[in-house]
């Protein structure tokens, strides 16, 4: 009998639960000598391109990598509380949604930089800063999400008090647009790489090694995603 697998599966959720958190913290600090209001970020971007589009990717990257992570430590909240799973999942995925939602603003006013100048995207921002969408409505998921699944976390004994407090932390995070680092991203952030990383580490060491054929299989899919990662460019 094949055994069940559930997605994203040990490894999957071991990856995402220990890169996500660090390129976030990168993306964070990268960020910290600037202000964190639009103007300032915005200028940076002028003066400064290299660094912040790496904070910019390192940021939007590690956003992604913890949708696995949320989902992968959901699982294991749901065998003992389903319903607090369900919140707390839905809540934090729809925040990690709008978060990049709005690192594709972050990016268009990125281009605008590079090929209008700082002053025409400055005013082009901050003449549309407060127009209302669909995720205006959903910015509190932003932060209740991650106080709801620490929560859960803590009550099935899946995270202790101290790895709990630390994944409630990421409820500091600034949200919205061109937003920098503030002394609460840092905790925020650093919280959740306490509650994420020895998870993370711990259950990759754990379990069976990969077979062979495992290896031969991601190795080509990994080299099959390069390319296709690269013709997804030319478009």
């Amino acid at each position: 009998m094949t055994p069940h697998c559930t997605f994203p599966g040990r490894r999957l959720t071991a990856t995402a639960m220990v890169f996500g958190p660090v390129l976030l913290l990168v993306a964070v600090l990268l960020r910290w000598p600037f202000h964190y209001f639009f103007p300032q970020q915005l200028a940076a971007v002028a003066t400064h391109p290299t660094l912040m589009t790496t904070a910019h990717t390192a940021f939007i990257a590690g956003t992604v990598l913890l949708a696995p992570a949320v989902v992968g430590l959901t699982h294991r909240i749901a065998r003992t509380r389903p319903l607090l799973a369900a919140w707390g999942a839905g809540l934090v995925l729809v925040g990690l949604f709008e978060r990049v939602f709005h690192s594709g603003i972050d990016q268009a006013a990125h281009g605008l930089v590079q090929h209008r100048g700082v002053e025409s995207a400055t005013e082009l921002v901050s003449e549309s800063y407060q127009n209302v969408h669909l995720f205006s409505f959903l910015s509190f998921t932003i932060l209740s999400g991650w106080l709801v699944l620490a929560f859960a976390a803590y009550r099935t004994g899946e995270f202790g008090p101290v790895r709990a407090l630390g994944l409630a932390a990421m409820c500091l995070l600034p949200l919205g647009v061109l937003k920098g680092t503030e002394v609460a991203s840092v905790i925020a952030v650093v919280g959740l790489c306490v509650a994420f990383v020895p998870d993370g580490v711990r259950s990759a060491l754990s379990g069976p090694r990969p077979s062979g054929r495992s290896v031969l299989i991601t190795f080509a899919g990994g080299l099959a995603l390069g390319a296709l990662a690269y013709v997804s460019t030319l478009g």
